[in-house]
């Protein structure tokens, strides 16, 4: 029993290490910087919070959970890629405005008076 047992919360950690690295890659889709740090620390501090759990029907309902935010958090980014805006300054590299593409800029930003 305890081997059938133990394979369960490997297969149950697995899912659970699976769900955190989706959550953490769909974070990093977001087109701001600011929306994409929360979705990094929103992510990292609910599994540290929850890491202790033992009773398994309560790791469904938070894996349940996961999925529904990972979800959500699928069409939020794709909402975010139709505001693309100009980078941060904390974000270095480039500045400007970015286009269809991952870190690709469009125009330049005018840093003085002509």
């Amino acid at each position: 029993m305890s081997v059938l047992a133990g394979a369960k919360s490997e297969t149950g950690q697995q899912a659970a290490k699976s769900l955190y690295r989706q959550l953490l890659r769909q974070g990093e889709q977001f087109a701001s910087y600011n929306f994409r740090e929360y979705a990094k620390r929103r992510t990292r501090d609910a599994f540290r919070e929850h890491k202790d759990v033992k009773d398994s029907r309560e790791i469904q309902e938070l894996m349940q959970k996961g999925l529904k935010e990972l979800q959500s958090m699928k069409r939020q980014t794709v909402v975010s890629q139709f505001f693309q805006l100009d980078r941060l300054v904390v974000e270095g590299g480039k500045s400007g405005k970015q286009g269809g593409r991952r870190n690709d800029i469009v125009r330049q930003k005018d840093t003085g008076w002509d």
